[in-house]
């Protein structure tokens, strides 16, 4: 998996590329996440345009982020993502946790809702 930061609009984004399989790949998500919290940066988008496959290991690095991020009085949104990702939100109940966007655009107009 890669990792990518960029700010926009006092949001970030986090692109994430590749397979979303946990290990090593949640040290880095977690540490992004917490030196994001130490910066007050609180609205946080995961971008999942690029995650190809995810498995349960990837899926619990989702939930500790968005742990993470909400007990820091913040919020994380998914975007973009794929049509196999999206189902297996579905089929795990998840999709009822996560706030899921069909683009990035539309994920940042929501933190202003």
């Amino acid at each position: 998996m890669k990792l990518s930061t960029r700010e926009a609009d006092g949001i970030t984004i986090i692109g994430l590329d590749g397979s979303v399989l946990g290990g090593p790949d949640a040290t880095v998500l977690n540490e992004t996440l917490h030196k994001l919290v130490e910066k007050n940066k609180k609205k946080v988008l995961l971008d999942l345009s690029g995650v190809q496959t995810m498995n349960s290991s990837g899926l619990s690095m989702l939930i500790a982020a968005l742990t993470t991020i909400r007990n820091a009085g913040g919020d994380l949104k998914l975007a973009a993502a794929s049509r196999k990702i999206e189902s297996l939100l579905v089929i795990t109940k998840l999709i009822t946790v996560f706030e899921l966007h069909p683009t990035v655009k539309k994920a940042m107009a929501s933190f202003g809702e």
